[in-house]
């Protein structure tokens, strides 16, 4: 007998993906209203994710590359220029994500459960990472709100920064000051960076997906782009956007760990018996 390997079709079920969508969204509330910006609104001072800022512009510092606030300098005059990039950081993530899943799913259907086990494994851990480590990004601190470090600066003898919030001064799609982003946003949800661990699976997913070379060179640019865009909004910090890859690569290990434990756990291949020929006589 013979040994025939059939592979099974690989299916997407809208109900599964809507429920582990549902799940993440259900632990990311638990882990805002514990360790996030929810915390300010029921009276406390954003003290752990300032002094968490502190570390990062320290370690940045003995690493020179805490530049961030230079950088956005260079832009500051350029309003529309600045309003494209808040419009980037605020859609992009989100469409580009989309379009690279569903890509996926519908051109190659068999790599689908892997890049999208990688993915959540990604997304689980940056949920840990703003559970642990709340950061404060660039943006804030100098601010006086509610949510922001200027009281602090001031009680710590530390001198402004110098940082814009380029979504407040200069207005895009969506504002942090809505209620209702306040109430689904997690504003210290900045370590690590999962604009760029996103834009980089993006970049990963998209490149196996076409092999000409002007669609490579848009899907390369993208998490530069990306790396940009949070940097000249004040949005994240250098070792933010070294946290997503790390995240990512860890989520790889995961996400890849899973995904073979469960083609054995299922057993995709069948045994079929293939009829033996005749014996010559």
């Amino acid at each position: 007998m013979a040994v025939q390997t059939l592979e099974r079709p690989t299916r997407l079920y809208w109900w599964k993906e809507a429920s582990l969508a549902i799940a993440f969204y259900v632990v990311y509330s638990l882990a805002r209203n514990r360790f996030g910006s929810h915390r300010v609104e029921i009276g406390e001072e954003p003290l752990h994710s300032f002094n968490n800022a502190l570390r990062i512009i320290d370690w940045e510092q003995a690493l020179h590359l805490f530049r961030e606030q230079q950088i956005q300098s260079w832009f500051l005059d350029f309003s529309i220029f600045l309003q494209f990039w808040n419009t980037f950081y605020g859609t992009a993530h989100f469409i580009v994500t989309a379009v690279a899943f569903v890509w996926l799913y519908r051109a190659r259907p068999a790599l689908f459960p892997l890049w999208r086990n990688v993915l959540a494994a990604t997304t689980a851990l940056a949920i840990v990472g703003f559970s642990l480590f709340p950061l404060m990004p660039p943006r804030l601190l100098d601010s006086p709100d509610l949510y922001g470090g200027a009281r602090l600066e001031v009680q710590q003898g530390i001198e402004p920064y110098g940082f814009v919030d380029t979504l407040e001064v200069y207005g895009g799609p969506w504002s942090f000051d809505s209620g209702a982003m306040q109430k689904l946003s997690n504003q210290y949800a900045a370590m690590p960076s999962l604009h760029i661990a996103w834009s980089m699976w993006c970049a990963l997913v998209m490149w196996q997906l076409t092999r000409k070379r002007w669609a490579r060179v848009l899907i390369v640019s993208y998490p530069v782009m990306t790396l940009f865009g949070i940097v000249v909004t004040a949005n994240h910090y250098f070792l933010d956007a070294l946290g997503g890859l790390l995240t990512l690569a860890a989520g790889y290990v995961i996400g890849r760990g899973i995904y073979e434990w469960n083609e054995h756990r299922t057993a995709r291949s069948v045994v079929e018996p293939v009829d033996a020929p005749a014996p010559t006589p």
